[in-house]
């Protein structure tokens, strides 16, 4: 799919967030309870992080330029990133509102008409968030990914307040619904916490995920197998792209032709094995000293004179 076709799954969010704030908040309003005030308060959240996701996706889906040869990509981190910091703010505001009701407990009205309106909701939030999961993960998208698991957040909150909110409703304990609340928002701060988390690790170049590296070193080994010797393996993620290096060591005497025809094979199969994935090689001579010593980032001695 083309980078810029997932800007529909944000937009799918946005609406969808729209309208869980619309019902949500009349939930609230027909019954008082603050633990669907911060149902419907993280349903603003979800709005502004899904109008970030659009903004951040058209931005990532921008072909490389002289300014950005690498790509656009990592633009989905700021998206991700941004998201976590609002979940967190939502988290903050509402367990300042659940502490002012637990001082000043309210009874519940109309909950029957409210939690109904609350359901229909919570399963709007979690087909969205069944749909752009699973999206984000077949297009490797951090940013759809984000979304969708701030979406199911959203749906397991909402599982919580009505739990909370029927148990007041059955025991007339009014102080329930703000304790409620109090959880949802330090749930709500885990899961922000890692969104922020996951941004953050993109942003410093992290490898990639051992499965994925496992991928790439199966190809590299049967090489190796084959009297090759491929070393300075080195890969990072960034947004939907994937970017993989090494040097591949052949016998001095091949032709530069015979070198570049294997490094374009070895490519090739990486690339199938592992999509969405730029590969940069380079070729050098077993037999020379200095093709041994420039493994690390950086490199420590000098080229001979040739000359």
């Amino acid at each position: 799919m083309n980078p810029s076709s997932l800007t529909r799954f944000a937009w799918l969010s946005i609406g969808a967030a729209l309208l869980t704030i619309g019902l949500k908040t009349l939930a609230y309003f027909l019954t008082g309870s603050v633990g669907l005030l911060s149902d419907a308060l993280e349903s603003l959240v979800n709005l502004a992080g899904a109008i970030i996701a659009l903004a951040m996706l058209t931005v990532a889906a921008r072909p490389a330029d002289e300014d950005h040869a690498y790509g656009h990509s990592k633009a989905e981190y700021f998206s991700s990133g941004v998201e976590g910091t609002l979940i967190l703010v939502a988290a903050v505001s509402i367990g300042y509102t659940a502490i002012q009701r637990l001082f000043d407990p309210q009874p519940l009205e109309q909950v029957g008409l409210g939690l109904g309106v609350s359901v229909a909701a919570s399963l709007i939030n979690l087909g969205v968030a069944l749909i752009l999961l699973r999206a984000g993960r077949r297009h490797n998208s951090i940013t759809l990914e984000a979304n969708a698991r701030h979406l199911l957040t959203d749906v397991w909150t909402s599982i919580g307040v009505l739990g909370g909110v029927s148990v007041v409703a059955l025991t007339g304990w009014a102080f329930l619904d703000p304790l409620v609340a109090l959880v949802v928002a330090a749930n709500i701060i885990w899961s922000g916490v890692r969104i922020v988390r996951a941004s953050v690790l993109g942003l410093m170049d992290t490898a990639l995920p051992a499965d994925e590296l496992a991928t790439v070193q199966s190809v590299l080994d049967e090489y190796q197998q084959n009297g090759l010797e491929i070393h300075a393996l080195r890969t990072r993620q960034s947004g939907a792209r994937r970017f993989v290096s090494f040097h591949v060591l052949v016998p001095g005497l091949w032709t530069v032709e015979h070198g570049h025809k294997l490094l374009e094979q070895i490519e090739a199969e990486v690339r199938g094995a592992l999509p969405n994935t730029t590969v940069f090689t380079h070729l050098e001579p077993l037999d020379d000293p200095l093709s041994w010593e420039d493994q690390g980032l950086d490199r420590h001695s000098s080229p001979q004179n040739t000359t």
